[in-house]
C-alpha cells in the first residue's frame, strides 16, 4: 500500500512518515527541501501525475507556512488553498478509491476562551485562516462528488522537530544553553497564554484514526488539555535545577494572538483516539532530544 505525504520535511511529516512506514506502508515524500521528491502541490500537473502513477490509498496535505504573518499570504494561498484544490481534483480524476488527508487549525475558529467544537463557526481572522477555511470548503464539496476528504483540526502540538520559532522549543533551546553557562535573558511574551502542548507524534496517530474509518470526516486532533506558557517554563528550567523568573525578562508591548486556544476532543476520543505523552513528558523529550545539539 502507497501513501503521499504533501509536506514531509516539516513536524507533522517527519511523524507520519514514520508511522506509515511501520505500518508497512510505501511513503512517497514530497517537500520544497530535504530529501524528498520535488513535486510542487501548487502545480496541478504534477500533483495530477504523481497521483495518477501511484495510485496512493491515503494522500496528506500538510504543506504550509505555519505563520499567520500577512507577508505570508500568498505562498499559503498557494500552498494550503490551490494544493488542497490539485490534490482533491487529481485524486477524483484519476485515483478515486484514495482518501485525502488536509490539516486544519484551531485558529481558523472563533475564539472565545472556551474549548472549541468542530461545529463552531469560522473566523477569517488572518491570512492563515482564510486559506485554512477555503480548504475545508473545498474538501467538502469534493466529498459530495465523491471524494472521501477528511479534515483534522490541528491544535497546538510540539515536539523536538519544531523550529525555535515556535515558543515551546524557543524556550527547551535557551533553557539548554543556560544550563551550560550562558548568561542570557530569555524574552518572552505573555506567560499567562494556554493552549494544547500535545506531543506531534501523538497527533499523527489521531490523523490515521480518523482517515481509516468512514462515519466522522472532520474532527479536532487534539488533547483537549490546555498549559499556559509559564507551566512550560516551570517545568523546563525545573529540570535543570533553576528559577525561571531569574532567567527571563517579559515583553511586557507583546500582545497575543489569543488567550486560550483549547479544542473540545471528544469527538476523536470517541474514535479510540488519545495522546499518550503528558505534559512533562513532552517537556523531557525536547529537553533530552535538544541536548544532541550541544
Amino acid at each position: 500500500m502507497k501513501a503521499i505525504i504533501f509536506g514531509a520535511n516539516g513536524q507533522d511529516g517527519y511523524y507520519l512518515k514514520k508511522l506509515l512506514e511501520k505500518q508497512k506502508y510505501s511513503v512517497i515524500g514530497v517537500s520544497r527541501n530535504g530529501n524528498f521528491l520535488k513535486t510542487d502541490v501548487c502545480q496541478y500537473q504534477q500533483v495530477a501525475n504523481l497521483i495518477a502513477e501511484h495510485q496512493p490509498k491515503y494522500v496528506f496535505h500538510l504543506a504550509a507556512n505555519s505563520t499567520t504573518r500577512h507577508d505570508a499570504m500568498f505562498e499559503n494561498h498557494q500552498t494550503i488553498s490551490t494544493g488542497t484544490l490539485n490534490i482533491l481534483e487529481a485524486v477524483k480524476n484519476f485515483s478515486p478509491e484514495s482518501k485525502v488527508f488536509i490539516s486544519g487549525s484551531g485558529l481558523q475558529f472563533i475564539n472565545e476562551n472556551r474549548p472549541i467544537k468542530e461545529s463552531d463557526p469560522f473566523e477569517a481572522r488572518d491570512p492563515y485562516s482564510v486559506s485554512r477555511i477555503q480548504s475545508v470548503f473545498a474538501a467538502r464539496y469534493y466529498r459530495r462528488l465523491g471524494v472521501k476528504a477528511y479534515i483534522g483540526y490541528f491544535f497546538n502540538h510540539d515536539s523536538p522537530q519544531r523550529t525555535d520559532r515556535h515558543v515551546a522549543k524557543k524556550i527547551t533551546e535557551a533553557v539548554l544553553r543556560i544550563e551550560k553557562g550562558s548568561p542570557e535573558k530569555l524574552e518572552i511574551g505573555d506567560t499567562s497564554v494556554i493552549k494544547e502542548w500535545t506531543y506531534a507524534g501523538d497527533v499523527v496517530k489521531g490523523v490515521l484514526a480518523l482517515i481509516k474509518q468512514d462515519i466522522v470526516y472532520e474532527a479536532n486532533i487534539g488533547s483537549g488539555k490546555g498549559y499556559s506558557i509559564e507551566e512550560w517554563l516551570e517545568v523546563c528550567f525545573s529540570m535543570i535545577g533553576k528559577e525561571w523568573r531569574d532567567f527571563t525578562n517579559i515583553k511586557n508591548d507583546f500582545t497575543p494572538e489569543y488567550q486560550k486556544l483549547v479544542s473540545d476532543s471528544s469527538l476523536i476520543s470517541s474514535l479510540g483516539w488519545k495522546p499518550e505523552v503528558s505534559f512533562e513528558q513532552l517537556a523531557s523529550i525536547m529537553m533530552n532530544k535538544s541536548m544532541e545539539n550541544y
